[in-house]
C-alpha cells in the first residue's frame, strides 16, 4: 500500500509543478518535515513520568526533557526520527544502575516538544540548549539526532565533553533527499527546486549538511555503531563518518537493524563510557574493512 501511496503523491507534486515549481517544492519540504509518528504513547507514559520534566524553550518553541537524578557524570540522549524519549528506557535503566545523571530530550514536532515541523538544524539548537544547561560529559544519539548532535557540535565546540556515541547515524543530508524524491518519484524540476528551496531556508545547498564534514573538527572521542544491513541508513554512512571523525571506534554489528535498541549494542556503549581511551577490549572494525 505504501508504495502506491508514495507514487500517488508524488504524482500529485509534480503536477503541481507544472503550475507553480515553487509550491510544488514547498509542498515537498512540508512533507520531508513532517513526522508521523514519535508521538508518545499511553505505554510509555509511565516510563516517562517516572523521570523529573522540565522545559526549556528555543525561538519560543517548548524544548521538553526527562532527567533521571544520578552522582555520576551526565549524560544527554538524543533520539531519532519519528521517535521519542521513550525510546532509551533499556539503556536508562541500565545506565540508572551505574548512577550515571541521565538526560533525554524531544526533539522538535516529536514527543512533548514543540514545533509542527522537523529538521536537523533546528534539532542542533536544541540540543545546545540542553548541553549549554547540564554541561553533560558525554552524549549518546542515534539516527538523525546524531546528525543534529554533530551539527551541534560543529557550531558551538563543546570542549567540555568527553564522548559521544553515535547509533546508525546518516552521514550525507544529500543522499537522504535523493532516497526521499526516489521514494516519491519526484521530477528532476521540483527536486532542483527543492533544492533551491533549502538553499534559501537555511543558507547551505544539501550537499553542506553533511555528519562526516561536521566530524573533522572533533576532538571529542568518538564511538560509532552501525549495522550493516540497516535498510535506513546505509552502513556506508558509518564509513564516511569514521574516515573523518579520527578519534572514534567504529563497531559493525550484524542483523541488529536500524534501531540497534538492544542489550548487546548497550554493552558496547557502557563499556566504552568506562574506559578510559579508546583501546577498546572488543574488535574494533577500522574503515579499511
Amino acid at each position: 500500500m505504501k508504495p502506491l501511496i508514495y507514487f500517488i503523491t508524488g504524482t500529485f507534486i509534480n503536477c503541481l509543478g507544472f503550475f507553480s515549481r515553487k509550491k510544488a517544492a514547498s509542498l515537498a519540504l512540508r512533507l520531508f518535515s513532517t513526522p508521523m509518528k514519535g508521538f508518545i504513547k499511553k505505554e510509555q507514559e509511565e516510563f516517562l513520568d517516572s523521570a523529573f520534566q522540565e522545559e526549556f524553550v528555543y525561538n519560543n518553541l517548548p524544548i521538553i526533557t526527562y532527567r533521571w537524578p544520578g552522582n555520576g557524570k551526565t549524560i544527554v540522549l538524543v533520539h531519532g526520527w519519528e521517535s521519542n524519549s521513550a525510546r532509551w528506557e533499556n539503556l536508562i535503566n541500565l545506565l540508572n544502575k551505574k548512577n550515571y545523571n541521565i538526560i533525554a530530550l524531544d526533539a522538535p514536532a516529536h514527543g512533548n516538544s514543540g514545533s509542527k515541523r522537523f529538521n536537523a538544524v533546528l534539532y542542533s539548537e536544541f540540543i545546545n540548549i540542553i548541553v549549554q544547561r547540564f554541561k553533560p560529559d558525554i552524549v549518546i544519539a542515534h539516527s538523525v539526532g546524531a546528525m543534529a548532535t554533530m551539527f551541534a557540535f560543529e557550531k558551538n565546540q563543546y570542549t567540555s565533553i568527553e564522548k559521544v556515541v553515535l547509533l546508525s547515524s546518516p552521514s550525507e543530508f544529500q543522499e537522504i533527499l535523493n532516497r526521499y524524491v526516489k521514494m516519491l518519484f519526484i521530477n528532476r524540476t521540483v527536486a532542483k527546486q527543492l533544492e533551491l528551496l533549502i538553499k534559501e531556508r537555511f543558507n547551505k545547498l544539501p550537499t553542506e549538511f553533511s555528519t562526516a564534514k561536521s566530524s573533522c573538527s572533533i576532538s571529542t572521542e568518538g564511538l560509532i555503531i552501525h549495522d550493516k544491513g540497516d535498510a535506513v541508513i546505509p552502513y556506508n554512512d558509518a564509513l564516511k563518518i569514521k574516515e573523518n571523525f579520527k578519534n572514534s571506534t567504529l563497531i559493525t554489528t550484524e542483523n541488529m537493524g536500524h534501531s540497534l535498541n538492544n542489550d548487546e549494542v548497550y554493552k558496547y556503549v557502557e563499556e566504552f563510557l568506562a574506559t578510559k581511551n579508546v583501546s577498546l577490549h572488543y574488535e574494533r572494525t577500522e574503515t579499511a574493512q
